[in-house]
């Protein structure tokens, strides 16, 4: 298995002299595309019917649950990343912790695949995971994760949506009336306007 994920890694990552436009591209989808993110949470929430704010929420918990769960896993299992093992190039600056698995993979399609298993907004959670594939291959391209990350991201975040999908009674509902209760006290002129929905 490793020998797959470092063979497959050499074919992806950047050669030496790669041209320095790629390397920027690269650079951008590998820590900018992660904002689309937050910023569809926000406007979601703000444009979105009822059960697409329930289904943000939930997608926001599996979300943090992925994350939570890659941490778990590091303490465990500390893989080296690419770097710090000494293979392949290095076109961006990373700290040198665990590499598996990839918590910006784990956090777009853990969000991603939560809002696929509810019927609002399911389009948007296509896009991210599509929009997930762009920053996979980023990563491995400017040598801070190897293939092997982003398969166990892809199944930390499957696991991660599934698991808040069957506790949505639990937590998920509840912390969605709250929210709205707020949310309108705080966005009372707003709604009134209806620059934002109820």
């Amino acid at each position: 298995m490793e020998h797959w994920n470092q063979t497959l890694f050499l074919l992806l990552n950047a050669a030496p002299g790669a041209s320095g436009i790629a390397v920027e591209v690269a650079r951008l989808l590998a820590d900018g595309l992660i904002w689309i993110v937050p910023m569809g949470m926000v406007f979601g929430w703000l444009r979105g019917s009822a059960a697409t704010r329930h289904a943000l929420v939930a997608a926001t918990a599996s979300g943090l649950a992925g994350l939570l769960i890659n941490q778990l896993i590091g303490l465990v299992w500390n893989h080296p990343r690419p770097f710090v093992a000494g293979i392949g190039q290095t076109l961006m600056a990373h700290v040198p912790d665990s590499s598996f698995p990839s918590d910006h993979l784990t956090l777009i399609w853990a969000v991603a695949f939560s809002l696929l298993l509810h019927e609002q907004p399911r389009v948007a959670g296509w896009a991210l995971a599509l929009l997930g594939l762009p920053v996979a291959w980023a990563r491995i391209y400017l040598g801070v994760h190897f293939p092997l990350d982003m398969l166990g991201a892809a199944l930390v975040a499957f696991g991660s949506a599934w698991l808040i999908l069957g506790e949505e009674h639990r937590f998920v509902a509840p912390l969605v009336q709250a929210m709205q209760r707020t949310y309108r006290w705080a966005f009372a002129g707003l709604i009134e306007k209806g620059w934002v929905r109820q």
